[in-house]
């Protein structure tokens, strides 16, 4: 597992939480929340590319010649 893609996700994780309660301190709360989703789903999309990635090096591992 690369180090890069942790770093990443807590670097996006520092950003959303300071976004976060600088939008909540400024009454926006709805945009406060919409950026905490946006947040999760990037991360989301990082972690289902690297599942895909691991399912297809399985598949390769196990196919029969």
């Amino acid at each position: 597992m690369n180090v890069d893609l942790i770093f990443k996700i807590a670097a996006i994780g520092i950003l959303v939480s300071v976004l976060n309660l600088v939008l909540k301190h400024s009454g926006r709360e709805e945009q406060a929340m919409m950026t905490t989703l946006v947040g999760i789903v990037v991360v989301l999309f990082m972690v289902i590319q690297l599942i895909s990635d691991l399912f297809t090096t399985v598949k390769t591992m196990f196919q029969l010649y």
